[in-house]
């Protein structure tokens, strides 16, 4: 039976837009929403990107990190595990194991690392959360499954169609303890769903929480990671988003890690739990660790799952674009071939962006490398966003097999300026050679350049270049010295270059 809680929200959503809806995002850096909930909700804390509406009877303080309450699973093995407790951290942030002893849950926790035979590449797809939250049925997602063949998405590359919150019921099964899938939304089971997308050559996506329940309130996974990683593999399931809500106390962090490396952590170990529950399986799942970015996670994900989320939920608007910009810009390193940074879902076609910002929305995160799942009604796009996300060059820059590493900040000129925030210039490799790319944060347009020989890949700074318009796919000229263009606000441009 859906909860009323979950029945009231379609309603509420058209009453009272002024003020965040039930279990939406109501706080948090970056955030432009409103602050407020409806009534019977106080918005609380998560973490420093997140504040969610929560039932003003169970919420937690406003000053703690995480939920502590689950009525639904108080009984959960979760909640009446020890928490760890760390005398120092058994591995470096180099991924060497140290002489430190481990105690309590880090002694024994899983050290299996995620499967290889999937998530090499930043993954490209749909998830529903952003056009539809809780209102989502197996019409609506198959809808989407069509939309990525008909739209020509999956022939540029896109291949997730991930379903997210609000898929089950608010209780398990009593007997088997599996998670039900909510029958009014899926008369097929997501089984039946499943076998229709993958009808269509297309893969599927499922949500889950490292917590006793949902962000929404439905089970988590947290002390059934091995029942459900079985179910999610019986139903054909080949991507698991895998959120951090209603953590309980004693699974928070009271650590201090050796070599600041947090594997070790209570944080690590939810997730590692789950990490050792799908490899014990026969299906690759690809392993999206929805972690808002918490506990360091990009010095440890790659040892737990493909990708890692860097902050709290995104938002259509230019705010979230740079903020999100700046903090993934500090951790490029990290990222490789399996192994990526996250910043969230797509927002073109959500509003709240011009065309310009939609195309840097687009193109950071290709060069940046982080997954893209796009995150609107995709029947709604038009053809100029359509162009934008499936731009066959910057997506081959995304989707390279040979060079895994991102375009990593760079100083374009001599002139000594002050780096920016986020950085505006970027260069990296592919299999076709080095590209510049130039984010114009700027609020009127800009003479923007840059000098080849300061372009770190360039093996040879001086001498005549071809410059070449990726998103246009075409060559604008030979060029000695620097190059310089006009850039609109907010905007991206994008170049292969290579000698004359």
């Amino acid at each position: 039976m859906i909860s009323s809680q979950i029945l009231i929200f379609a309603p509420l959503l058209a009453v009272v837009c002024a003020q965040s809806q039930p279990w939406t995002q109501c706080g948090g850096i970056g955030w432009t929403g409103s602050a407020t909930c409806v009534s019977g909700w106080l918005c609380t804390y998560q973490n420093d990107y997140y504040s969610q509406c929560l039932q003003a009877a169970s919420s937690v303080s406003s000053s703690s990190n995480v939920a502590t309450s689950s009525p639904a699973h108080s009984s959960s093995p979760a909640t009446t595990s020890s928490a760890a407790s760390h005398t120092s951290s058994a591995v470096s942030s180099s991924g060497a194991s140290s002489t430190a002893t481990l105690t309590g849950i880090a002694a024994t926790a899983p050290t299996v690392g995620p499967s290889r035979d999937t998530g090499k590449l930043p993954a490209l797809g749909w998830n529903a959360w952003n056009a539809y939250g809780c209102a989502i049925s197996s019409d609506i997602i198959l809808a989407a499954a069509n939309d990525i063949v008909s739209l020509g998405l999956q022939a540029a590359g896109y291949q997730y169609v991930n379903i997210d919150d609000c898929w089950a019921e608010m209780q398990r099964n009593s007997t088997t303890q599996r998670i039900v899938p909510d029958p009014s939304k899926f008369p097929d089971g997501i089984d039946g769903l499943v076998t229709q997308i993958h009808a269509l050559e297309l893969k599927a996506g499922i949500y889950s929480d490292a917590g006793t329940a949902t962000c929404a309130g439905f089970p988590g996974s947290l002390g059934y990671e091995a029942i459900d990683a079985a179910t999610f593999t019986e139903w054909g399931i080949d991507y698991l988003k895998y959120d951090n809500c209603n953590v309980p106390a004693n699974w928070t962090d009271a650590y201090t890690p050796q070599d600041n490396d947090w594997y070790d952590s209570n944080s690590a170990i939810r997730y590692r739990q789950m990490t050792a529950a799908l490899a014990a399986q026969s299906r690759p799942v690809q392993f999206s660790l929805c972690i808002w970015g918490d506990a360091n996670v990009w010095q440890w994900g790659s040892r737990v799952g493909h990708s890692w989320r860097m902050s709290g939920d995104s938002t259509p608007s230019w705010g979230y674009i740079t903020q999100i910009l700046t903090t993934n810009a500090q951790y490029l390193s990290y990222v490789d071939f399996y192994a990526h940074n996250d910043m969230d879902m797509m927002e073109i076609g959500n509003g709240g962006l011009t065309i310009e910002e939609q195309r840097t929305h687009f193109a950071a995160w290709c060069f940046m490398k982080s997954p893209i799942l796009l995150g609107t009604n995709l029947s709604n796009l038009n053809s100029t966003q359509l162009a934008i996300v499936t731009n066959p060059e910057l997506l081959a820059f995304h989707q390279d097999a040979t060079i895994g590493t991102p375009a990593m900040p760079f100083t374009p000129t001599s002139s000594g300026a002050a780096p920016t925030s986020p950085p505006q210039y970027f260069a990296g490799m592919s299999a076709k050679g080095v590209h510049v790319f130039m984010i114009n944060t700027a609020s009127n347009a800009e003479t923007m350049s840059f000098t080849f020989s300061l372009v770190p890949e360039l093996a040879v700074g001086s001498g005549s270049y071809v410059v070449h318009d990726m998103w246009a796919g075409e060559d604008l000229g030979t060029f000695s010295g620097s190059y310089s263009t006009s850039v609109a606000a907010h905007d991206t441009v994008a170049f292969l270059v290579t000698p004359a």
